[in-house]
Protein backbone atom coordinates (compact mmCIF):
# COMPACT_ATOMS: atom_id res chain seq x y z
CA UNK A 1 0.00 0.00 0.00
CA UNK A 2 1.33 3.17 -0.34
CA UNK A 3 1.91 5.64 2.01
CA UNK A 4 2.67 9.59 2.81
CA UNK A 5 6.19 11.13 2.85
CA UNK A 6 7.85 14.25 3.12
CA UNK A 7 11.10 15.00 1.69
CA UNK A 8 12.66 18.22 3.01
CA UNK A 9 16.19 19.91 1.32
CA UNK A 10 18.31 22.06 3.29
CA UNK A 11 19.40 23.63 0.25
CA UNK A 12 16.52 25.04 -0.60
CA UNK A 13 15.12 26.08 3.03
CA UNK A 14 15.42 30.35 3.00
CA UNK A 15 14.13 30.34 6.94
CA UNK A 16 11.00 32.25 5.24
CA UNK A 17 8.56 30.84 7.43
CA UNK A 18 5.36 30.25 5.37
CA UNK A 19 5.32 26.60 6.37
CA UNK A 20 5.34 27.37 9.71
CA UNK A 21 2.58 30.35 9.17
CA UNK A 22 0.55 28.10 6.92
CA UNK A 23 0.13 25.85 10.13
CA UNK A 24 -1.24 28.59 11.85
CA UNK A 25 -3.79 29.73 9.63
CA UNK A 26 -4.99 26.12 9.37
CA UNK A 27 -5.62 25.00 12.89
CA UNK A 28 -5.77 28.44 14.66
CA UNK A 29 -9.35 28.97 15.87
CA UNK A 30 -10.35 26.26 13.49
CA UNK A 31 -11.94 22.37 14.44
CA UNK A 32 -11.88 20.03 12.14
CA UNK A 33 -14.51 17.45 13.43
CA UNK A 34 -12.75 13.69 13.63
CA UNK A 35 -9.88 15.14 12.99
CA UNK A 36 -8.27 18.07 15.59
CA UNK A 37 -9.66 20.75 17.79
CA UNK A 38 -8.29 24.51 17.22
CA UNK A 39 -4.32 24.83 18.14
CA UNK A 40 -3.52 27.69 20.48
CA UNK A 41 -2.64 31.01 19.02
CA UNK A 42 0.44 31.24 20.84
CA UNK A 43 3.34 29.06 22.11
CA UNK A 44 2.87 25.90 19.95
CA UNK A 45 4.66 25.19 17.09
CA UNK A 46 3.76 22.38 15.25
CA UNK A 47 6.50 22.55 12.57
CA UNK A 48 9.75 24.65 13.55
CA UNK A 49 12.84 25.60 11.68
CA UNK A 50 16.12 24.91 13.51
CA UNK A 51 18.67 27.46 12.48
CA UNK A 52 22.55 26.66 12.91
CA UNK A 53 25.35 28.86 11.71
CA UNK A 54 28.70 26.85 10.38
CA UNK A 55 32.28 28.46 9.84
CA UNK A 56 33.08 32.35 10.81
CA UNK A 57 33.86 35.58 8.43
CA UNK A 58 32.83 35.70 4.41
CA UNK A 59 33.04 31.87 4.29
CA UNK A 60 30.13 30.91 7.24
CA UNK A 61 27.13 29.76 5.96
CA UNK A 62 23.82 28.57 7.39
CA UNK A 63 21.12 26.02 7.25
CA UNK A 64 17.90 25.77 8.00
CA UNK A 65 16.45 22.33 9.14
CA UNK A 66 12.22 22.14 9.02
CA UNK A 67 10.83 20.02 12.39
CA UNK A 68 7.74 18.64 12.80
CA UNK A 69 6.14 15.17 13.48
CA UNK A 70 7.74 12.51 12.05
CA UNK A 71 5.14 9.92 11.12
CA UNK A 72 7.28 7.29 12.20
CA UNK A 73 6.95 3.17 11.63
CA UNK A 74 8.15 2.27 14.28
CA UNK A 75 5.86 5.19 16.66
CA UNK A 76 7.09 5.09 20.37
CA UNK A 77 4.35 7.67 21.27
CA UNK A 78 1.77 4.87 19.30
CA UNK A 79 3.33 2.35 21.68
CA UNK A 80 2.68 4.14 24.95
CA UNK A 81 -0.45 5.15 23.91
CA UNK A 82 -2.76 2.49 24.88
CA UNK A 83 -4.64 3.38 21.93
CA UNK A 84 -4.82 7.46 22.17
CA UNK A 85 -2.68 7.47 19.36
CA UNK A 86 -2.73 5.46 15.60
CA UNK A 87 -0.75 4.66 13.05
CA UNK A 88 -3.09 5.31 9.75
CA UNK A 89 -2.44 2.70 6.69
CA UNK A 90 -1.53 5.36 4.79
CA UNK A 91 1.40 6.32 7.49
CA UNK A 92 0.00 9.01 9.04
CA UNK A 93 0.06 9.19 12.77
CA UNK A 94 -2.93 10.50 14.13
CA UNK A 95 -4.54 11.40 17.68
CA UNK A 96 -7.86 10.02 18.91
CA UNK A 97 -9.56 13.20 20.07
CA UNK A 98 -11.91 11.57 23.28
CA UNK A 99 -8.75 9.12 24.63
CA UNK A 100 -6.25 11.20 24.61
CA UNK A 101 -7.80 13.89 26.97
CA UNK A 102 -5.93 14.72 29.64
CA UNK A 103 -2.76 12.60 28.38
CA UNK A 104 -0.05 15.52 29.71
CA UNK A 105 2.20 12.55 29.78
CA UNK A 106 2.32 11.64 25.64
CA UNK A 107 4.29 14.89 25.35
CA UNK A 108 7.15 12.56 26.53
CA UNK A 109 6.22 9.52 24.60
CA UNK A 110 7.75 11.37 21.40
CA UNK A 111 11.62 11.43 21.35
CA UNK A 112 11.45 14.50 18.92
CA UNK A 113 9.65 16.50 21.10
CA UNK A 114 6.56 16.98 17.99
CA UNK A 115 3.54 16.79 20.64
CA UNK A 116 2.68 19.92 22.51
CA UNK A 117 0.07 20.41 25.59
CA UNK A 118 -3.20 22.19 25.04
CA UNK A 119 -3.60 23.39 28.41
CA UNK A 120 -7.59 25.12 27.84
CA UNK A 121 -8.10 21.54 26.13
CA UNK A 122 -6.61 19.29 28.13
CA UNK A 123 -5.12 17.91 25.12
CA UNK A 124 -2.08 16.95 23.51
CA UNK A 125 -1.52 17.88 19.68
CA UNK A 126 0.60 17.64 16.59
CA UNK A 127 0.74 18.28 12.93
CA UNK A 128 -0.75 15.63 11.31
CA UNK A 129 0.28 16.42 7.66
CA UNK A 130 -3.08 18.40 6.89
CA UNK A 131 -4.64 14.26 7.16
CA UNK A 132 -8.22 16.16 7.08
CA UNK A 133 -7.43 17.98 3.50
CA UNK A 134 -5.99 14.43 1.95
CA UNK A 135 -8.88 12.41 2.29
CA UNK A 136 -10.89 15.22 0.88
CA UNK A 137 -8.34 14.08 -2.12
CA UNK A 138 -5.67 16.95 -1.64
CA UNK A 139 -2.25 16.16 -3.04
CA UNK A 140 -0.20 17.41 -0.42
CA UNK A 141 -0.25 18.82 2.98
CA UNK A 142 -0.57 22.66 2.80
CA UNK A 143 2.75 23.60 3.22
CA UNK A 144 3.98 21.67 0.48
CA UNK A 145 2.39 24.36 -2.15
CA UNK A 146 3.10 27.71 0.49
CA UNK A 147 6.81 26.72 0.01
CA UNK A 148 8.66 29.33 -2.54
CA UNK A 149 11.45 27.72 -2.79
CA UNK A 150 10.37 24.10 -3.04
CA UNK A 151 11.94 22.74 -0.33
CA UNK A 152 9.06 20.54 0.29
CA UNK A 153 7.86 17.49 -1.79
CA UNK A 154 5.35 14.93 -0.67
CA UNK A 155 5.46 11.83 -2.41
CA UNK A 156 2.44 8.77 -1.72
CA UNK A 157 4.41 5.28 -2.45
CA UNK A 158 4.75 1.90 -1.31
CA UNK A 159 7.75 1.09 0.61
CA UNK A 160 9.75 -0.32 -1.84
CA UNK A 161 9.53 2.87 -3.72
CA UNK A 162 10.61 4.98 -1.12
CA UNK A 163 13.32 3.38 -0.50
CA UNK A 164 14.67 2.85 -3.81
CA UNK A 165 13.87 6.77 -3.85
CA UNK A 166 15.92 7.32 -0.34
CA UNK A 167 18.74 5.16 -2.25
CA UNK A 168 18.87 6.75 -5.05
CA UNK A 169 19.00 10.01 -3.51
CA UNK A 170 20.96 9.81 -0.65
CA UNK A 171 17.86 10.69 1.33
CA UNK A 172 18.81 10.88 5.22
CA UNK A 173 16.47 10.95 8.60
CA UNK A 174 16.67 12.67 11.82
CA UNK A 175 18.10 10.34 14.73
CA UNK A 176 18.77 7.39 12.69
CA UNK A 177 19.91 5.51 15.96
CA UNK A 178 16.38 5.67 17.62
CA UNK A 179 15.28 3.12 15.04
CA UNK A 180 11.48 4.75 14.98
CA UNK A 181 12.05 5.13 11.11
CA UNK A 182 10.65 8.43 10.15
CA UNK A 183 9.07 8.93 6.83
CA UNK A 184 10.46 12.86 6.86
CA UNK A 185 13.55 12.39 4.57
CA UNK A 186 16.22 15.06 4.39
CA UNK A 187 18.49 15.78 1.46
CA UNK A 188 21.47 17.85 1.98
CA UNK A 189 21.08 17.10 6.07
CA UNK A 190 24.99 17.22 6.26
CA UNK A 191 24.72 21.28 6.31
CA UNK A 192 23.35 20.35 9.75
CA UNK A 193 25.16 17.85 11.00
CA UNK A 194 28.70 17.71 9.19
CA UNK A 195 31.63 20.39 9.08
CA UNK A 196 33.98 21.97 6.73
CA UNK A 197 36.97 23.29 6.37
CA UNK A 198 37.27 26.18 4.19
CA UNK A 199 39.86 29.25 3.44
CA UNK A 200 41.09 31.68 1.58
CA UNK A 201 44.62 31.60 -0.47
CA UNK A 202 45.99 35.17 -1.93
CA UNK A 203 49.45 36.45 -3.44
CA UNK A 204 50.80 39.89 -2.78
CA UNK A 205 51.47 41.82 -6.09
CA UNK A 206 54.58 43.91 -6.43
CA UNK A 207 53.48 47.12 -5.59
CA UNK A 208 52.81 45.24 -2.20
CA UNK A 209 49.15 44.99 -2.87
CA UNK A 210 47.17 41.70 -1.77
CA UNK A 211 45.39 40.06 -4.42
CA UNK A 212 42.99 36.79 -4.45
CA UNK A 213 44.67 33.61 -6.28
CA UNK A 214 42.31 32.23 -8.67
CA UNK A 215 42.78 28.01 -9.30
CA UNK A 216 45.18 27.55 -6.78
CA UNK A 217 45.06 23.66 -5.94
CA UNK A 218 44.32 22.43 -2.55
CA UNK A 219 44.33 19.06 -1.20
CA UNK A 220 42.74 17.43 1.76
CA UNK A 221 44.64 14.48 3.12
CA UNK A 222 44.20 12.28 6.76
CA UNK A 223 47.64 10.72 7.06
CA UNK A 224 48.60 9.76 3.39
CA UNK A 225 45.20 9.45 1.61
CA UNK A 226 43.71 12.13 -0.24
CA UNK A 227 40.27 12.95 0.66
CA UNK A 228 38.99 15.34 -1.74
CA UNK A 229 41.08 18.04 -4.21
CA UNK A 230 39.79 20.76 -5.32
CA UNK A 231 40.76 24.44 -7.17
CA UNK A 232 40.01 28.03 -5.28
CA UNK A 233 37.41 29.96 -7.05
CA UNK A 234 37.41 33.54 -8.63
CA UNK A 235 37.84 35.05 -4.68
CA UNK A 236 40.55 32.80 -4.02
CA UNK A 237 38.02 30.88 -1.86
CA UNK A 238 37.66 27.11 -1.01
CA UNK A 239 35.96 25.08 1.16
CA UNK A 240 35.93 20.64 2.14
CA UNK A 241 32.34 19.76 3.34
CA UNK A 242 30.57 16.70 4.67
CA UNK A 243 33.49 16.16 7.15
CA UNK A 244 32.43 14.77 10.76
CA UNK A 245 32.37 16.47 13.65
CA UNK A 246 35.40 16.64 15.83
CA UNK A 247 37.39 14.26 12.96
CA UNK A 248 40.54 16.05 12.74
CA UNK A 249 43.59 15.91 12.21
CA UNK A 250 43.63 16.59 8.50
CA UNK A 251 46.47 17.78 6.27
CA UNK A 252 46.16 20.71 3.93
CA UNK A 253 48.31 21.30 1.40
CA UNK A 254 47.99 24.61 -0.90
CA UNK A 255 50.20 24.68 -3.83
CA UNK A 256 50.51 26.89 -7.39
CA UNK A 257 53.21 27.01 -9.83
CA UNK A 258 56.73 25.94 -7.85
CA UNK A 259 55.51 27.28 -4.77
CA UNK A 260 53.69 24.60 -2.03
CA UNK A 261 53.01 25.05 1.86
CA UNK A 262 51.35 22.59 3.79
CA UNK A 263 49.71 22.47 7.55
CA UNK A 264 47.89 20.55 10.09
CA UNK A 265 44.17 21.20 10.73
CA UNK A 266 42.37 19.18 13.45
CA UNK A 267 38.98 19.82 13.14
CA UNK A 268 36.23 20.26 15.62
CA UNK A 269 33.21 22.21 14.57
CA UNK A 270 33.42 24.13 10.81
CA UNK A 271 36.71 26.20 10.81
CA UNK A 272 37.38 29.25 8.60
CA UNK A 273 41.30 28.84 8.40
CA UNK A 274 41.75 32.49 6.73
CA UNK A 275 43.89 33.69 3.90
CA UNK A 276 47.20 31.55 3.13
CA UNK A 277 49.77 33.39 1.05
CA UNK A 278 51.53 32.17 -1.46
CA UNK A 279 54.02 34.01 -3.42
Amino acid sequence: MSKWNLVIDLERCTNCYNCFLTIKDEYCENEFPGYSLPQPRHGHRWLDINKRERGSGSLMDVAYLPVTCNQCDNPPCVAKSNGALSKRPDGIVIIDLALSKGRKDLLEACPYGHIWWNEELQIPQKWSWDVHLLDQGWKSPRPVSSCGSYAFQAFKLTDEEMAKKVQDEQLEVLRPELKTKPRIYYKNLYRFTHEHIAGSVAFHLPDGREDCLESAQVKLFRGSELLSSQLTNYFGDFKFDHLPPHSGPYQLEISSGHKTITETIDLGLSLNIGVRFLD
